[in-house]
């Protein structure tokens, strides 16, 4: 097709253009011959160019199939959660690497019983991971959640139990520098209570057993925070089917700080303890206790008990009571002389008598008898009273003897009352001159006798 133009103006990017019905067209100037003026005609021929259209058309398509195969067709793959290893107090879990196509990474997180636990650090580089501080013997659900500029992907849902204290099977020991019987003895007792033995120190590595610390492994194992013990924690696991506290089997730990048995052997020993001191006690208690229950059936006198005063405080309530019980005891290897006996009313009275008596027939006193009753006249009154004032006198005879015996019998307690009262006067003076023997060395609690 052939078009006529007229060259109205043509200034230095663009140049206008008439068609023979008088209608403007921009058109670049460049394109134009360089002679070119205002008021020139120019041909201008407009065809379609179909090679190119086809090939421009094929290009597309290849490019449109190359971003279907590279963006659409392959997509991320969700992670796989598994369990490695179990503890009683941990977990650990591992999964496969991570699959993110052609999308890209934007976290990567552990959820435990459906609550977020936390994200997995370096998600590209970390495959497993280790939860502590679980509780023995008990259920947790676990799953991953990837997050990707593709979409969230959810790994399936793992359900692991902790070990009971006596399930051994998820000990992992890693050797360090042992005699070779020594490790062969290792190996053979993980065996037999269902332990591994492994070459390196990894993350599921529980214990490191060892006779001297030293060496790469020891340095990685340290680094990692896992316990290094000897050889003899192993033993005392399998003697005791349980698992046993390595604070006595530590590297450097001292032998006497093991203690095998469970826990309950140690409150056994204080129960034997406090057994043993309570029936130390006990004696000494019921030996205090003794003078007091033995007083009252004495003397017929109730005795209360003591109150016992505080430094700088006075006396008050019965101290004599609680020095006679220290004195039963602690009393009785002091040769103190014991103080003089109460005065005596009628006991002296007799005495004082007979020691007269004796004195005036050393000097060759005698005292003449009072003279004798007159039998004359009560003879006389007996005679000439009636057998009904005999009988009355027999009667007050009789009495009269009962209530001698009873005023004998009165005397007697009397008397045994009084030796009881000089025995306790004797031991509570003891107790009072120990005691102030005692104060003068200590000097806190000094008791003043009333």
């Amino acid at each position: 097709m052939l078009v006529s133009l007229t060259v109205g103006k043509v200034d230095a990017g663009v140049a206008v253009l008439l068609t023979q019905d008088n209608r403007l067209i921009e058109f670049p100037s460049v394109l134009l011959p360089n002679n070119i003026t205002s008021g020139s005609i120019v041909d201008i021929t407009v065809a379609r160019n179909h090679v190119a259209e086809t090939s421009s058309a094929a290009s597309f398509q290849t490019l449109q199939k190359r971003i279907l195969n590279t963006y659409g067709i392959k997509t991320p793959t969700p992670p796989i959660l598994r369990l490695r290893n179990a503890t009683q107090t941990s977990l650990v879990l591992e999964w496969d690497p991570i699959d993110l196509a052609t999308a890209s990474l934007k976290s990567l997180s552990l959820y435990r019983n459906g609550s977020k636990a936390g994200s997995i650090p370096r998600p590209l580089e970390t495959r497993s991971t280790k939860i502590s501080g679980l509780a023995i013997h008990t259920e947790y659900t676990f799953h991953l959640v990837l997050r990707t500029t593709a979409g969230t992907y959810q790994s399936e849902k793992l359900t692991c139990r902790t070990h009971k204290m006596t399930d051994l099977s998820g000990i992992t020991v890693t050797a360090g520098v042992l005699p070779p019987q020594q490790k062969d003895a290792l190996a053979t007792a993980l065996d037999r209570i269902g332990g591994k033995l492994i070459d390196t120190v990894r993350i599921d590595t529980t214990h490191f057993v060892c006779t001297e610390g030293r060496g790469p492994l020891w340095e990685k194992a340290v680094e990692m925070n896992i316990p290094v013990v000897v050889p003899e924690w192993v033993d005392a696991c399998e003697a005791e089917g349980t698992i046993v506290s390595v604070r006595g089997y530590y590297l450097n730990a001292d032998p006497k700080a093991r203690h095998l048995g469970p826990i309950t052997s140690s409150t056994q020993h204080q129960r034997t303890v406090s057994t043993a001191t309570s029936n130390t006690l006990a004696p000494s208690q019921n030996q205090l206790q003794t003078p007091s229950r033995q007083s009252p059936q004495d003397g017929d006198q109730p005795v209360e008990p003591p109150v016992t005063p505080f430094p700088g405080a006075e006396m008050t309530g019965q101290p004599i009571a609680e020095e006679k019980e220290v004195s039963s005891d602690e009393g009785e290897g002091d040769e103190l002389p014991p103080p003089p006996p109460p005065p005596k009313d009628e006991d002296d009275n007799e005495e004082e008598e007979k020691e007269n008596m004796e004195a005036g027939e050393q000097n060759g006193e005698h005292e003449t008898p009072p003279p004798p009753p007159q039998k004359d006249a009560d003879a006389d009154a007996e005679e000439n009273s009636s057998p009904a004032q005999s009988d009355q006198n027999e009667d007050e005879h009789e009495a009269a003897k009962a209530k001698e015996q009873e005023e004998e019998e009165e005397e007697e307690e009397e008397e045994e009352q009084e030796e009881v009262e000089e025995e306790e006067d004797s031991s509570s003076s003891k107790a009072k001159e120990r005691k102030s023997k005692e104060g003068g060395e200590e000097g806190d609690f000094n008791e003043v006798p009333l």
